[in-house]
Order: structure tokens, then sequence, then C-alpha cells
């Protein structure tokens, strides 16, 4: 059950947040409505749990790619990192951060190194868009972004917590090269998968009716 005291009280006064329903039940797969309506990101830093196994990742992501595409291009593609594999990278994280910010303490370079030891498994979407003469490429970054979100429903609806992040690591050249990601590609998202160590906690959701814009004449 959702602990939300606190979160009702500092945002009585707000008109702009929704408050939240006490007796909600996060990550409801009693039916598709009230899984859509109860979804809850995990933090990675508390994926302490098991994993999606093989067979489980597969069918993550067959459903990850059920996504709007124009012109059916897949202009996206995907990086498992799990195991060993999460040590490795973490690793050249750690030695890119230690030559651009030398000044940093040991513990900010641990931190680093074990940036992908916080959860067991680690899918990086790439999205591979480019220039086409029908579709924009804004269009094949939002259909990636859509395969993220996919993944992170998926995962959830097997049972398992999720978190969609990217952090420096999806921006930086150095670090995108270590997990196997082209000069010319984006990542989309770093999506953890696990099991949480904590209980999760809703937050204050926006109010739909203050940012709904309606024309009917």
């Amino acid at each position: 059950m959702v602990n939300i005291s606190i979160a009702i009280e500092s945002i009585a006064s707000d008109e702009t947040i929704c408050q939240i329903d006490s007796t909600m039940k996060l990550n409801d797969t009693s039916s598709v409505l009230a899984f859509l309506k109860s979804r809850k990101s995990a933090s990675a830093k508390a994926m302490t749990g098991s994993g999606p196994s093989k067979a489980e990742i597969d069918e993550i992501l067959e459903i990850a790619v059920r996504v709007p595409d124009h012109g059916k291009l897949a202009p996206w593609r995907f990086i498992l990192i799990e195991g060993a594999g999460r040590a490795r990278i973490g690793g050249g994280f750690a030695d890119i951060w230690a030559k651009k910010y030398p000044s940093y303490s040991p513990e900010n370079l641990d931190f680093q190194r074990g940036l992908f030891m916080r959860a067991p498994v680690i899918l990086v979407v790439v999205s591979t868009a480019a220039a086409h003469g029908k579709i924009p490429v804004w269009e094949q970054q939002l259909s990636s972004a859509a395969v993220c979100y996919n993944a992170v429903l998926a995962t959830v609806a097997l049972g398992f917590d999720a978190q969609w992040q990217s952090d420096w690591v999806a921006y930086d050249e150095g670090a995108k090269a270590v997990m196997g990601v082209h000069a010319h590609e984006t990542i989309s998202g770093i999506i953890y998968m696990g099991t949480s160590s904590v209980d999760l906690e809703d937050r204050p959701r926006p109010d739909v009716s203050a940012l709904l814009t309606r024309i009917n004449s």
C-alpha cells in the first residue's frame, strides 16, 4: 500500500497537483487499466533482488518493439548488460570520469565504477534514427522512446521492477563507446531491471485538467 500522508499534506493547497488515492496498489496487474493507472518505477539503487531471466528478457524485448514506427524503419536497437559485463563497463566509466575530473574523490570514482552494479540487468535502448526522405528524425526518436516505455511496462508486468534513466554516460562519447554505441547513434534510455529491496511509494501527479486545452468548436 502507498504511504502518502506526507505527500497529501504537502500538496493539499496546490491545485495543479493531483492527490493520490491512498487505497491504490502500485503496479496493480489485475487489469490493463489498473496497471496503467498505478504504474510506478523503482529506484535503480534499491534493486538488490533478482532480475528477469533470458526467456523473460526475450519476452520483454518482443513487447518493447510493439510501438508506433512510421515507415517500419525499426530505428532502434538494444544492448543488454548483465553479469560480469556490468563491472567491466563500470570500470570503463570510472576511467573516463577520472580523466575528465581528476580532482574527484576515490569514493566518487567507486560510484561511477558501480553505476551498472545497482541492478542485475541493464537494457540500453539505442536510437539509430537517421535522415530519411519521408520520416523526420524526430518521429524516429519518438518511436525509440516508446520502446523504452514499453520495455519498462513489460518488465513490471512480469513481476519485476524497472527504472528508465539516462545519466551522464548516455551523452558522453567515450562512455557510449564503452557500451558499444556508435558515434552516429544516441541513447534513448538506460533501463535498470531487478527487484526492489524497498516498498514503492507513489508521488504527486500532475492535474491533467490544468494541462488540457479543449477545442470543440
